[in-house]
């Protein structure tokens, strides 16, 4: 047997070396991962929460684990992709696991894979359950990878599952409308298990799915919801209210249904993860995540946000109206080639002033030429191409008046370039 790699940086290294593609490949299915669970021992030793969803579940997942945090529980959290370290994404007790950690986890599924196949993505969610077992956590929240049914997550039985809500993206592996995308999110529905869904309209194929396979199902205004009040919100579920709320730390309006997808997720669980209101009140007060409008302080003032398909520059651009006034909005905008790069562009186009795209690493990168292309084919004001969102970046901070705002969005790798810049780790 070759020996083992002696750092992470050679465990990613491996890691990306065992699919033809490298990190950015995608072999959806089970049986690899099953396998694996059986070989290395792992059952489900506390209470999982599974989180899917085509936006809103890294949030979700944020909220989900402050609160338990502040309950006083030791919280296991999985999530996808990182911004500036792999140990973003394998996170004990509110911080990211430690090299060592993450070395000994990975040791463990290579000593156990033999010959299994393992993409990065399987690799990296069977090591992350070896750092939660490893570390005796009380709970444990996996954010779904992509779609649900056949993503590695979904290996593992859920105590809850949550779905925030369907759109159109990864078409090209979950098929082309609402209702294939839906049946996918909700292959992570059980038997007898609570399922939470967010999604104001979610499709047939979700209640169908849901019903087919004996899922409690609640839905978001239906089984559930929020009143937005003045200066405060308010939380249903059923008869029960519970106002008086302050808003979340995150901002935008649909972390509100992102919040009450989470006290609903908690209310099913009570019995076993017990939690206060003030536990409650204090974790969606303190709770943090790099990269979803993420407002930094200074002038000109920037945001910050990984929005990548349509319905959340959306949402991206209704939170940057309710912002006070800026004159100009300088984007910084770099996306991946294989996204809805129009659907994006004319989402956010009322709220760039000017628009300077930029070329991302990696293979699915679109360039930033293209990227110019089909803003000016829209009609909008492009100040130029840039090899790189550093260099964007750089133009905007040169030109921008301290009564002006930058925006850096469109991709994950857009923000971390933008935070790596600023000197930030999140």
């Amino acid at each position: 047997m070759p020996a083992l790699p002696r750092d992470l940086g050679g465990w990613l290294a491996h890691l990306d070396a065992l699919h033809p593609r490298g990190s950015a490949g995608i072999e959806l299915g089970l049986d690899r991962v099953e396998a694996m669970t059986r070989g290395l021992g792992q059952t489900e030793f506390c209470p999982v929460i599974l989180v899917g969803g085509t936006n809103g579940k890294g949030s979700t997942c944020a909220m989900l684990e402050s609160i338990l945090l502040a309950a006083g529980y030791r919280v296991g959290l999985y999530t996808s992709p990182h911004l500036i370290a792999y140990n973003e994404r394998v996170r004990v007790n509110g911080h990211a696991a430690s090299d060592e950690q993450l070395c000994t986890a990975f040791a463990r599924v290579e000593q156990a894979r033999g010959e299994t196949a393992l993409t990065y993505f399987e690799f990296g969610t069977l090591a992350a359950w070896e750092v939660f077992a490893a570390t005796a956590t009380d709970a444990i929240i996996l954010e779904v990878g992509l779609g649900g049914r056949l993503d590695a997550t979904n290996v593992y039985q859920p105590s809850c599952s949550i779905v925030t809500g369907i759109d159109l993206d990864h078409m090209e592996f979950l098929g082309p409308d609402r209702e294939s995308i839906g049946h996918e999110k909700a292959g992570i529905f059980r038997a007898g298990i609570p399922a939470i869904c967010g999604d104001p309209k979610p499709p047939v194929s979700l209640l169908d799915h849901a019903q087919g396979t004996g899922a409690v199902l609640r839905l978001l205004g239906k089984d559930f919801g929020y009143l937005r009040q003045e200066g405060q919100w308010l939380f249903w579920n059923g008869e029960q209210r519970r106002g008086g709320l302050a808003f979340p730390a995150l901002r935008g309006e649909r972390q509100l249904a992102n919040a009450s997808c989470v006290m609903a997720t908690l209310d099913a669980l009570r019995d076993r993860l017990p939690v206060a209101m003030q536990d409650i009140r204090r974790g969606l007060g303190e709770v943090e995540l790099a990269g979803r409008f993420q407002v930094l302080p200074g002038r000109p003032v920037m945001v910050l946000d990984v929005a990548h398909n349509p319905q959340a520059a959306t949402v991206l651009a209704a939170n940057l109206g309710d912002m006070g006034f800026h004159r100009n909005t300088w984007a910084v905008f770099g996306m991946l080639g294989d996204k809805d790069i129009d659907g994006v562009i004319d989402a956010m186009r009322g709220r760039v002033t000017h628009w300077l795209p930029c070329t991302l690493d990696g293979r699915r990168a679109a360039s930033a030429d293209f990227l110019a292309a089909r803003l000016r084919a829209l009609g909008l004001t492009v100040a130029g191409a840039f090899e790189s969102p550093e260099l964007a970046l750089a133009r905007a901070q040169e030109n921008a008046d301290q009564d002006d705002r930058i925006l850096a969005f469109g991709s994950f790798l857009t923000v971390a370039a933008a935070l790596r810049l600023l000197g930030r780790t999140a």
